[in-house]
């Protein structure tokens, strides 16, 4: 214990008197958590509409003030032409084509089916579908109301209203649907992540290239001592900086702490050891710190974009569902959120932590295993 406590005051005094080093181990995470949390967002708050109304009648007029009542939809462009909506929206300079057609009033006091086209800009998908969302919930409203206005008053008793299906729905865990509280536990996992693999790939590979690791072979410690010894204040400051970046979180997000924070810190000390050790891996393999940072960067893409983070990983190919499985990335972000949204227990979250903790015993004694004392 005493050569590991020597091996974690060296590990310590080098981050420190590594001006750049301790900085990039700080400042960047916590800057990326605030810009990112925000920008990193599928929700769409304005939808610039170009408008062909071929009826001109008050129906169409209401519809359009539905539409622009919703305060997500502008009508920035108004034309009778076709032609000229497609090149609005070739060019960019809108998002929505919506051309109402002639006798759509009429079709609407006559009771028959009324038309309207939408045409959106396909190139961003997600954007598409969701203002196609938004705007199919503003025609369904806006169809109620004039089924309200247009129906006959009951003049007689014995002729009683239609039977109606009412629907309520209620949004539970996050009835706002902010999306900060959704994003902000993910890439605070992916910050601790970057810089946790990154920094540690990147650790023995430098003293390779220093010469300082053949000083350390010759020496009695043992290949468990000595990835103790590294893992160990990396570990400490992961633990330190997550603490901070979920207090920021907190602080300028205003994200639930619904659940127990000691099962946060819990799943997130075991999802450490697996991140480090995997840097170690990868430092232990290369020769040169470009070559550590290579490798950690392609494990590292391949981790983020599987990890649920972005995209569900219910809504990916089965064989990208079984990689998923194996991402500790997707098991951590799963936990914080169940645990921070919803206020899930141990019970809860005892897959998840159980994923956390076999990852952790996987990887750390093949971080010691890969690691040879007769390598240069």
């Amino acid at each position: 214990m005493r050569i590991i406590l020597f091996l974690i005051r060296k590990e310590f005094l080098q981050v420190f008197r590594d001006r750049a080093l301790l900085f990039m181990l700080i400042a960047p995470p916590i800057v990326q958590l605030i810009i990112i949390t925000s920008a990193a967002t599928f929700d769409v708050k304005r939808i610039d509409v170009h408008l062909i109304d071929l009826d001109r009648t008050p129906a169409s007029n209401r519809l359009v003030d539905r539409f622009q009542a919703s305060g997500r939809f502008a009508v920035t462009r108004t034309t009778p032409s076709g032609a000229v909506a497609d090149r609005n929206l070739l060019s960019n300079e809108v998002d929505l084509v919506l051309r109402i057609p002639n006798g759509f009033g009429e079709d609407l006091a006559r009771n028959r089916q009324a038309d309207v086209q939408l045409i959106f800009d396909g190139t961003n998908g997600p954007t598409a579908g969701i203002g196609q969302s938004y705007s199919l919930q503003v025609i369904d409203r806006f169809a109620e109301n004039e089924q309200a206005r247009l129906r006959p008053r009951v003049t007689t008793a014995s002729a009683a209203p239609a039977p109606r299906l009412e629907v309520r729905t209620r949004m539970w865990y996050n009835p706002g649907r902010e999306f900060e509280d959704y994003m902000a536990p993910g890439i605070l996992v992916i910050l601790i992540t970057i810089i946790g693999t990154m920094i540690t790939a990147l650790n023995i590979a430098r003293e390779k290239e220093q010469g300082t690791i053949e000083q350390l072979n010759v020496t009695p410690i043992t290949k468990g001592q000595f990835i103790t010894g590294k893992l160990a204040p990396f570990w400490l400051l992961g633990i330190v900086e997550f603490a901070f970046g979920l207090f920021v979180a907190w602080l300028i997000y205003d994200i639930p702490l619904e659940g127990s924070l000691l099962i946060v810190f819990v799943g997130a000390g075991l999802y450490l050891v697996t991140a480090l050790a995997l840097g170690l891996v990868i430092s232990t393999v290369s020769q040169t710190q470009q070559q550590a940072q290579f490798i950690a960067f392609f494990v590292l893409m391949i981790y983020l974009f599987i990890s649920g983070l972005f995209t569900p990983v219910e809504s990916m190919p089965v064989w990208a569902q079984w990689i998923a499985e194996a991402n500790p990335i997707k098991h951590l972000i799963a936990l914080i959120r169940a645990v921070l949204i919803k206020g899930a227990g141990v019970s809860q979250v005892s897959v998840e932590l159980g994923m956390l903790a076999a990852f952790a015993a996987i990887t750390l004694p093949l971080a010691v295993r890969t690691y040879s004392k007769t390598a240069a």
